[in-house]
């Protein structure tokens, strides 16, 4: 359910599996994937629980995502971005934009390298043009993966951000 929710992210990002293990045996758990509904959130954290005796059976899982269609407005509800909350095992960090040479290595960092090509074939070979990119642009270059084309809409909102921050003030 997780995977599908963030549109095929990879769960646990580019920790290795002893990582992953560690992890969940100090109670981590995976935050909501953007615009999740708290919901069915929720539902993943109590098929996560340790003990499995207190996990849901399958018929009690079914139930619950069938009160949940029957109740749309549930759906509706998600966290803001997990405002607040700190999830120090695994923050997101955000790379620096200004620290990458070009937008090849860029793109390694962010583990889409995959599209260096496509990029540079595009024209889109400095950090200024790749901060005005939409996701017309992104189709139009080939990201065609919707998991793929969100990871790269991040970083490059993220990169405008950086932008907006590092402007020096007119007077």
């Amino acid at each position: 359910m997780w995977e599908v929710m963030s549109y095929g992210e990879r769960p646990y990002w580019d920790m290795s599996n002893q990582d992953v293990i560690n992890a969940v045996e100090q109670d981590y758990r995976l935050p909501p994937p953007m615009d999740c509904p708290n919901a069915l959130h929720q539902l993943m954290l109590e098929c996560w629980f340790h003990g499995r005796n207190v996990r849901p059976k399958f018929c009690e899982i079914v139930s619950s995502l069938d009160k949940l269609i029957r109740n749309a407005a549930s759906l509706k509800v998600t966290s803001p971005a997990q405002a607040g909350v700190s999830q120090p095992l695994l923050d997101r960090i955000v790379p620096d934009y200004t620290t990458f040479p070009t937008v090849g290595d860029w793109l390694v960092a962010i583990k889409m390298g995959q599209y260096q090509e496509n990029f540079l074939t595009a024209g889109f070979n400095t950090f200024h043009l790749v901060a005005q990119m939409t996701t017309e642009d992104l189709l139009r270059i080939g990201v065609t993966l919707a998991g793929h084309q969100k990871k790269l809409l991040h970083s490059v909102q993220d990169m405008r951000r950086q932008m907006s921050q590092t402007l020096p003030v007119q007077v």
